[in-house]
C-alpha cells in the first residue's frame, strides 16, 4: 500500500522533535566509531604491517569484505525503506505533519554532520599520520580499510538518505531537485571515486604523504562541496516557513518543546 500523509490522532500525538531519534543519531555512530579505533589500535599495530602475513588476511582483509557486503545491504534496504515509504499524497500535508518531517529532517542532517566528520575529518587526518609513521606495502592498508571503505561509504549512505527523506516527504524538496542539496550529497560521495586515482598515483609515483600534494587536490574540492550545507539550510528554512510555521509554532511552546 502506498504511504500517505499522517492525519488525525496519530499526527496530533507525534512530538515535533524526537529528542530519542536524534540522540540515538549521534550515539551510534559515536559508539560504533569508538569501537573502530579500538579494533584499528588493537589490530593495526599487531596484524597489520605486513599485507603477506597470515594475520592481514584475517584481521584485515575479512574486515574489509564484511563491511562492503553490510554497507550494500544497508543501503538497499535504507534507501528502498525510504523510497517505498514515501508520501504519495503531500497536498493532504497538514502543518502541524509538515512541521514535524522538517525536525525530522534536521537530525537526518545532523546524522549527515556527524558522520561526515568521522570519515572526512578524523579517520582522514589519522591516515595522514598512519602513512607518514608506516611504509605501505599495499593499497589496502588498517587504515585505509577503515577510512575508504568503511566511514566514506556510511556518511554517503546518511547522506543520500537525508536526501531522499527531504525529496519525499517535504513538499518544498519535493518540487525539483534542491541544486545545494544535490551538491551537498554529491560532492563528499565523489570523494570515494576519487580514492581509485589517489591509490592509481601512489601506486606508480613515488610520493611524500603530504594533504598539500596535487595527488590529494580532489579530496581538497570534493570536502569543500560539503559547504552548501549553508544553501540547504536556507532552504530547509524557508520550508519551515512554507508549511506554517506560525501555526505549528505556537503548538510547539504549548507542547515545552520551545521555551516561551
Amino acid at each position: 500500500m502506498a504511504a500517505t500523509t499522517l492525519g488525525g490522532a496519530a499526527a496530533a500525538e507525534a512530538p515535533l522533535l524526537d529528542k530519542k531519534w536524534l540522540t540515538f543519531a549521534l550515539a551510534i555512530y559515536t559508539v560504533f566509531y569508538m569501537w573502530v579505533r579500538w579494533y584499528e589500535g588493537v589490530y593495526g599495530w599487531s596484524a597489520g604491517l605486513d599485507s603477506f602475513a597470515p594475520e592481514f588476511e584475517t584481521y584485515w582483509m575479512n574486515f574489509l569484505y564484511t563491511e562492503i557486503v553490510l554497507e550494500i545491504v544497508t543501503a538497499s534496504i535504507l534507501w528502498g525503506y525510504l523510497w517505498k515509504t514515501r508520501d504519495r499524497n503531500l497536498a493532504a500535508l497538514t502543518p502541524r505533519e509538515e512541521l514535524r518531517r522538517n525536525f525530522t529532517h534536521l537530525t537526518w542532517l545532523v546524522a549527515y554532520a556527524w558522520a561526515l566528520y568521522w570519515g572526512a575529518s578524523y579517520f582522514t587526518e589519522q591516515d595522514g599520520t598512519w602513512h607518514q609513521t608506516i611504509v605501505r606495502d599495499t593499497d589496502f592498508t588498517p587504515s585505509h580499510i577503515i577510512e575508504f571503505y568503511l566511514s566514506y561509504p556510511i556518511y554517503i549512505i546518511t547522506g543520500f538518505a537525508a536526501f531522499i527523506y527531504a525529496k519525499t516527504r517535504l513538499p518544498f524538496f519535493a518540487k525539483g531537485i534542491s541544486l545545494p542539496y544535490l551538491v551537498l550529497v554529491v560532492g563528499p560521495f565523489m570523494i570515494l571515486p576519487n580514492v581509485g586515482l589517489n591509490e592509481w598515483g601512489h601506486t606508480f609515483w613515488f610520493m611524500e604523504e603530504l594533504f598539500v600534494a596535487p595527488l590529494h587536490y580532489g579530496f581538497v574540492i570534493f570536502g569543500w562541496l560539503a559547504l552548501a550545507v549553508m544553501g540547504t539550510l536556507t532552504q530547509t528554512f524557508y520550508s519551515f516557513a512554507q508549511g506554517g510555521l506560525g501555526q505549528s509554532l505556537c503548538e510547539a511552546v504549548d507542547e515545552g518543546l520551545i521555551a516561551k
